[in-house]
């Protein structure tokens, strides 16, 4: 941007011999220049039905290929039991921001626009069922203090790298990574990138948790622009759903579940464990103790 001082010197030093009618275009390709780049380069808003027909890993119990989780993940999602989630007291619990590009809901976006520059203040992903509504700030406000409040949505900052909107994800409460348990922690965080191609709309987050992966996670989802979808809010109410002795938490004891070999039987694969279990006893091995004295050690899959 060109300075007050640079501006008046390029007007003085042109004065002498350009006509007034010229020096009003000279001095309207002077604000043209030094006005802020396009706020947006890309209108995000409107309203992008999903399209259901990228895989999904994390189906079926025990399925964990590609997810990079660690033996803590692991063994937090062996004892998961779905009807957990349909506890009264648990069914209002939201679903964190990466629950985005895995749920089957559609999605309408909005933008807040500051009424005196016309900037685009924030971009506003709508709630659904089991999604809170979002917030992705675009003023350049900094995250808060790590002590800050966490919630499902986080706190999310966005910037434009050309055509596609680059956002940061912080302070998000513990989630499901994956419908069969697999968790992810109040740690984790989320850079994201939103691109629009026309009438499609694909977005791209990568989830970073120094808790329970190994590595960082990327999935992505690509929703069609269709105003004549509707997103209802469809705000929860919970019910009894499962009656149940008070006090009883559905959960699987270690080595109990009985449906953690469905996919690798129903699909005539080596078990992942027998493999995971085989490293562990090479690792004991070279850390000293009897092969067969580690074998007892290790988690009886």
């Amino acid at each position: 941007m060109l300075s007050p001082m640079v501006i008046q010197m390029m007007i003085n030093a042109h004065t002498d011999f350009l006509p007034k009618a010229c020096m009003c275009v000279a001095l309207a390709l002077l604000v043209m220049l030094t006005t802020v780049p396009a706020f947006a380069q890309v209108d995000l808003a409107g309203v992008w039905a999903a399209r259901n027909h990228e895989d999904l890993e994390g189906m079926l119990p025990g399925d964990y290929t590609g997810l990079p989780i660690n033996d803590e993940a692991r063994t937090r999602a062996d004892a998961w039991l779905l009807s957990y989630q349909a506890m009264p007291e648990r069914q209002c619990i939201m679903y964190t921001s990466h629950y985005l590009v895995r749920g089957p809901q559609s999605l309408q976006i909005s933008s807040e626009i500051d009424p005196i520059s016309g900037r685009v203040v924030a971009w506003k992903m709508t709630g659904t069922i089991d999604r809170t509504p979002r917030t992705i700030w675009m003023d350049g406000r900094p995250h808060p203090s790590p002590d800050a409040r966490h919630t499902a949505s986080g706190f999310s900052t966005g910037t434009w790298l050309g055509d596609t909107l680059l956002v940061s994800t912080t302070h998000l409460t513990e989630g499901l990574i994956s419908h069969n348990g697999v968790p992810s922690s109040n740690q984790a965080t989320i850079r994201e990138y939103i691109a629009r191609h026309g009438d499609h709309l694909t977005i791209a987050m990568i989830l970073y948790d120094p808790i329970y992966l190994e590595e960082p996670y990327l999935r992505s989802k690509t929703w069609v622009y269709d105003p004549t979808v509707q997103v209802p809010p469809e705000p929860c109410e919970p019910v009894l759903e499962i009656a149940r002795p008070a006090g009883v938490v559905p959960h699987y004891l270690p080595g109990t579940n009985p449906f953690i070999r469905e996919m690798t039987d129903k699909f005539n694969l080596p078990s992942m464990r027998s493999a995971a279990a085989y490293q562990r006893s090479i690792r004991s091995t070279a850390s000293g103790c009897g092969i067969n004295t580690c074998r007892r050690q290790l988690h009886p899959y």
